[in-house]
């Protein structure tokens, strides 16, 4: 039966990697290249923290495959549910440039039934970086299907250091010892979860994972915070590390000793291999937590002579000035290229005025007895059809635009399928506010935005006398620490549907999300992919038709 079934996903493979390159939509260039992936999507036994539990994995793998991936590539990547439930795969970071029906959250792409499959089709269009992907659904990501992307610069482009001698990913974050099956019932209860088990560096606890490393030479460490619940911090002991790029921008290679890391956010540094010839710990622990985790991976010397005898280092724990001040440290390469041969700078993003701010507030409302989320006090709830086909094939009753205010009403909490339409071509603030007593990390998909400001307090007009408006740096993930905002510049030049979400992952779940809707009343291609041909149609969509593949 494991015979046919692999010959079956093997033929399968076959037949949609032709359909795919032959009949492939517009959004990819010919003359990029192709990347081919074939995943299949198990449940299967895992036991990061000593206990059995039912994980996800992708072709046995926990966590899932690596992505390697050049500026502009076409990813082609069929992937197949063998689970028992319906799924989906979302790729943060990636900006689905005029595409969000491949986007891989549910009010943009319907989830892939039990027994079947999808193909995305994905271009990693003018970025380069770091990224991951994670399942999207039903409280997946708990049980893993995550991992990680680097999209490499072209060779004709420069990059602001020398070739790491290696490339190492660190997929850092909680993790709770309950299947997501177990941690999905709380949550549907109304319930909250409780303090994470323990912390996992790729898919593993204390030094389960080894970095070797030769003396003098320098390594490129890309690290993600793919957890659910807490911010973490690293650190090299006895080394340092030199900052290098920030979700998709090169930054000013500044040198930290540690280094915060919030939920969804991924940096990568150098590590140069300067210290006597030992095993050192690679740290991390939980930020802003009463009760301090903390796990290690092992630095290994290839001449080590043993562990080293030096004592591990300290990491800072509920200090929210210290970490602030990292984060405003932390500054655009304005010199360095970033995907195209110009400099990043060459944007001045500080000189175009704004056309609209919107203000979101997160708080936590009690909602018909139970524990809601909320954005602007609308906690979201989902549709029976994707937001993103009901908008394409016109389907009325799905959602209502404007159905989330765009400034905080401080009122109480009430569920809708929260929609804000903006419009495309459009330059505008965004100020996240966090009135609670925890810190907030805050993702758009689809986009990169500068983070220009923040700080404690209330904002106020009078807190953009302190933006930066020269070298913030543009990323996809940003942290609201608490009783504080953060203020971001973003160009809206994305067409599509777009979540806009917590990634605390109990918030996103119960309903601390919305989905921004870039409008335009152009149909050009230029300006918006058509639906794909092999577009999963689900709810109300069902029935309906995508294109035919001659067109």
């Amino acid at each position: 039966m494991r015979t046919n079934h692999s010959f079956s996903l093997l033929a399968s493979s076959i037949l949609l990697a032709i359909v795919a390159t032959t009949f492939i939509s517009v959004s990819v260039r010919a003359d990029d290249p192709y990347r081919f992936f074939t995943w299949n999507v198990t449940y299967g036994d895992i036991w990061p923290l000593g206990v059995k539990q039912q994980g996800i994995l992708i072709n046995g793998q926990f966590p899932g495959p690596q992505i390697e991936a050049v500026t502009n590539d076409n990813l082609i990547i069929n992937v197949y549910n063998s689970l028992n439930e319906p799924f989906l795969i979302s790729w943060s970071g990636i900006q689905q440039r005029r595409n969000s029906f491949e986007d891989g959250v549910y009010g943009t792409t319907c989830p892939i039934p039990p027994g079947g499959n999808f193909t995305y089709i994905l271009q990693v269009k003018d970025q380069i970086g770091t990224y991951y992907y994670f399942p999207s659904l039903g409280f997946h990501k708990a049980a893993g299907g995550f991992g990680g992307i680097r999209v490499l610069s072209r060779p004709m482009i420069p990059v602001p250091f020398p070739p790491p001698a290696a490339d190492y990913t660190l997929l850092i974050g909680d993790w709770f010892k309950a299947n997501h099956t177990d941690l999905r019932y709380i949550l549907d209860s109304g319930r909250t979860l409780g303090f994470p088990d323990g912390l996992l560096i790729n898919g593993r606890g204390l030094n389960g994972n080894t970095f070797t490393v030769d003396p003098g030479r320098t390594y490129r460490f890309r690290i993600s915070n793919v957890g659910l619940t807490t911010s973490l911090n690293i650190r090299f002991q006895g080394h340092t590390m030199k900052l290098v790029e920030v979700e998709g921008s090169h930054t000013m290679q500044s040198v930290y000793s540690s280094l915060d890391v919030h939920l969804g956010q991924s940096y990568s540094v150098l590590v140069t291999a300067d210290q006597p010839a030992f095993d050192y710990s690679i740290v991390i622990s939980t930020r802003f937590t009463s009760t301090i985790l903390s796990t290690s991976a092992v630095l290994h010397y290839s001449n080590s002579g043993g562990k080293s005898p030096s004592a591990l280092p300290g990491g800072p724990t509920i200090q929210i000035d210290w970490s602030l001040n990292q984060a405003r440290s932390i500054r655009w390469n304005l010199t360095a290229s970033g995907p195209r041969p110009n400099p990043q700078g060459s944007y001045h993003y500080g000189l175009v005025p704004t056309v609209k701010t919107i203000r979101l507030a997160n708080s936590a409302p009690v909602i018909n007895g139970k524990q809601r989320y909320a954005v602007n006090s609308v906690s979201f709830t989902p549709a029976d059809t994707p937001l993103k086909l009901a908008d394409y094939f016109k389907i009325g009753g799905v959602f209502s635009v404007g159905s989330i205010p765009d400034n905080p009403t401080f009122g109480g909490g009430y569920l809708a399928t929260s929609v804000m339409r903006v419009n495309y071509r459009d330059y505008i603030e965004i100020v996240f506010e966090n009135y609670e007593d925890t810190v907030q990390s805050w993702h758009i998909d689809g986009y990169q935005f500068w983070v220009v400001g923040m700080d404690g307090g209330q904002w106020s007009s009078a807190s953009r006398n302190n933006y930066n408006l020269r070298d913030a740096v543009a990323r996809y993930t940003v942290q609201v620490y608490p009783k504080s905002w953060s203020a971001i510049y973003m160009p809206v030049d994305n067409v599509g549907m777009w979540n806009v979400r917590s990634e605390n992952w109990v918030r996103q779940y119960l309903g601390q999300q919305f989905y921004l809707q870039v409008y335009t009343t152009s149909t050009s291609w230029r300006d918006e992919y058509p639906i794909p041909r092999n577009a999963l149609l689900c709810g109300r969509a069902s029935g309906r038709h995508t294109r035919p593949l001659r067109v």
